[in-house]
């Protein structure tokens, strides 16, 4: 299996463990093995930074950079796409203080336009309580899910923070005409952009769960996800009720809550509060309660079929970024997890402490060895 697109060259100037790497890749899997602490998730964030946000450890940018360094970080890699090769470009080291630039073919460039030229998916040992954690972390799995498939909506979403920022500022503010007209083109805003972010949301977890449906199989050892982002409006918007009816309702709901939102000191409707709800559809139960292993099946099927749609919508196959993948998975999940990644048909990255756990692969994958912050070639 090639994949339709790979990284084939990745450079490092202090980034994390990394004071200078340069690793050339092939166009096919990579397998990273190695001790814990050795850099093998340090290599995989790089890699998702090629992509826009703040990588899959959502790190600031001041702790990326190597310990000591003062000139910031910098990342570079080569994208072979369509037989067609793209320079990329990120980092501080480059830009302002503080401040993270993009180029790619030596131009400057907004990190959105990054997905144009691929789509990054990972799943990290830090996702595994995603099911029992808060439902923020949901929300932020269900945005970044939807950000593969509608590039828009990572801007979306952030000016929705922004401007629910701007109503909690001025419900500190006392009451009075001046304060109430500005509350109200500042909830007429919220609105525009929280129907938007309902509908995204929505569409995306339709999508979804339409090709889980095409895909199911009682025999596949990833169990299928019953998925819906439940609130209030979420339910009148999945029920069919229009975006402009969702926005109104949502306007007249936020004047309404003035004097409860001022004090509670923050903006209590919209879709900052709505529930991405996951259930585990064979035994129909909800995800939080079933087994540790259950919901790292659950979650990994959930993944697959994200990669799948990505590819779909999209028309790239995304880049794979799976840390510690194949640790708690017997030999037969680990080879069908192995034949699901290839059907998606981009290139993954996986780490192990230990490469035996790879055996399936084969030929299908590049064997690297990490330790100390030093990459070493190992045959397959």
């Amino acid at each position: 299996m090639t994949p339709e697109s790979h990284l084939s060259q990745l450079k490092l100037t202090a980034f994390r463990n990394y004071a200078h790497l340069s690793v050339a890749f092939e166009p096919k899997h990579v397998v990273l093995s190695g001790p814990n602490g050795a850099g093998k998730t340090n290599l995989m964030e790089a890699v998702s930074f090629l992509s826009p946000g703040r990588g899959l450890r959502r790190a600031q940018l001041a702790d990326v950079a190597q310990e000591g360094s003062t000139g910031g970080f910098a990342i570079h890699a080569t994208l072979e796409r369509d037989r067609d090769s793209f320079a990329i470009g990120t980092g501080t080291a480059f830009g302002e203080a503080g401040q993270r630039r993009v180029r790619i073919n030596g131009t400057n460039s907004n990190g959105d336009e990054l997905l144009d030229l691929c789509r990054i998916i990972w799943l990290t040992p830090a996702m595994d309580g995603l099911f029992t954690g808060p439902s923020s972390d949901r929300r932020r799995f269900l945005d970044r899910m939807v950000l593969a498939i509608d590039p828009a909506h990572g801007r979306r979403a952030a000016d929705y923070e922004k401007a629910m920022r701007q109503r909690n500022r001025l419900l500190e503010e006392p009451a009075g005409s001046q304060t109430d007209a500005w509350l109200t083109a500042a909830e007429t805003q919220l609105a525009a952009l929280g129907s938007a972010v309902i509908a995204a949301r929505q569409e995306l977890a339709g999508l979804l769960a339409a090709i889980i449906a095409e895909r199911h199989d009682p025999s596949d050892p990833f169990p299928s996800a019953l998925l819906a982002v439940e609130g209030e409006l979420e339910e009148a918007a999945r029920g069919g009720e229009a975006a402009g009816a969702i926005e109104e309702r949502l306007i007249a709901e936020l004047r309404d809550g003035r004097y409860r939102d001022r004090a509670a000191g923050r903006t209590l409707v919209g879709p900052h509060r709505a529930e991405f709800a996951i259930r585990h559809e064979q035994k129909d139960m909800d995800a939080a309660r079933c087994s540790t292993g259950e919901q790292k099946a659950l979650l990994v099927g959930l993944v697959l079929a994200h990669a799948a749609l990505t590819r779909t919508v999209s028309g790239m196959a995304p880049i794979m970024l799976l840390d510690e993948i194949a640790a708690h998975l017997d030999p037969a999940r680990r080879a069908a997890l192995f034949d699901r990644i290839d059907t998606v048909g981009g290139q993954a990255f996986m780490t192990g402490t230990d490469r035996s756990l790879f055996e399936a692969l084969g030929s299908r994958a590049q064997y690297v060895r990490v330790e100390n912050g030093a990459l070493t070639p190992e045959r397959d």
